[in-house]
């Protein structure tokens, strides 16, 4: 039997695991009061705009209570705000305010920078084949 460590999906999982833990440590260094989930929350809706928050909980792989916990900190925080719909008066509009737009723009440097790092070494040509083995592995799971 084949030792779980060196299945590539259990590698998979470590390596987005220390990525993100190496991510929030370099937002941590450089003074920025948000966490990689925040930004996420706020970079999905700057992507898209109107979108709902079972949406973004889909978006970026969270639970719809971690997604509503995470934008209840950002409301608090002054980064996102909240209205109800005009068009649908079960849906909220979640709006990022100047303080948020901000915030992701002061960041996005400290997060180029650590993508840059983590892919130090790693070849254009590896990075295809990674990305076209990865679609492969998507693909195949979403039958």
């Amino acid at each position: 039997m084949e030792k779980l460590s060196s299945t590539i999906f259990f590698q998979l999982d470590r390596a987005i695991k220390s990525y993100r833990q190496y991510g929030q440590k370099k937002l941590n260094e450089k003074g920025h009061s948000i966490t990689i989930d925040q930004w996420l929350v706020l970079k999905t809706i700057l992507d898209h705009d109107d979108i709902s928050q079972n949406e973004i909980a889909e978006y970026i792989f969270k639970d719809k209570a971690s997604v509503t916990r995470i934008i209840d900190l950002l409301i608090t925080k002054g980064y996102l705000k909240r209205e109800p719909s005009s068009e649908n008066r079960r849906r909220v509009k979640l709006t990022i305010t100047k303080a948020g737009n901000q915030i992701v723009e002061q960041i996005m440097p400290t997060i180029k920078g650590y993508r840059k790092n983590a892919l130090i070494g790693c070849t254009e040509e590896e990075l295809d084949t990674l990305s076209i083995v990865l679609g492969k592995i998507i693909k195949n799971c979403s039958k």
